[in-house]
């Protein structure tokens, strides 16, 4: 497993029963044996809006970086709609599996839906040149989030 997927569980673990955790960067660096930088490179690419994260951090000698799970149950149309927004003219493939995963792991979607749509967004599903494949990915999340913001369509 690499050292990013590694930082990542950690972090999602501390985050498991919790809607935030801070934590430093040096003592979590120190901990995995890296550099700082390998935690901003998970940070800013595993924890971002799209993925359901907000990342706050303060610089200094006692810096910490405090990480927020968004919670999208609470009013899950604003931010559905600042998804959709986000989505703009594309998105790649791993930050539409990472909206498809937090969404699943909020309970908003199935697993048996999460890997339907998985597959639709494939970059092999999607056999196209690059940018018409992220702008067609883009397409297919908006239209799944209008589905999903429905209320005649909920349980």
């Amino acid at each position: 497993m690499s050292l990013a997927k590694r930082i990542e569980e950690y972090l999602k673990r501390l985050l498991e029963n919790r809607d935030a955790v801070e934590v430093q960067r040096n003592e979590l660096a120190d901990s995995f044996k890296c550099v700082p930088s390998q935690i901003n490179y998970v940070l800013s690419t595993r924890f971002t809006p799209a993925h359901g994260y907000l990342v706050e951090s303060r610089r200094g000698g006692g810096g910490y970086v405090r990480i927020v799970k968004l919670s999208w149950d609470v009013f899950p149309q604003h931010f559905l709609k600042d998804v959709y927004e986000e989505l703009g003219m594309g998105i790649d493939q791993w930050d539409a599996e990472g909206v498809l995963k937090r969404f699943y792991e909020e309970e908003l979607i199935t697993e048996r839906e999460y890997n339907i749509l998985k597959a639709v967004i494939n970059r092999d599903t999607l056999a196209l040149k690059l940018p018409e494949r992220d702008f067609i990915r883009a397409k297919i999340m908006q239209a799944f989030l209008m589905v999903l913001c429905r209320e005649d369509y909920r349980e």
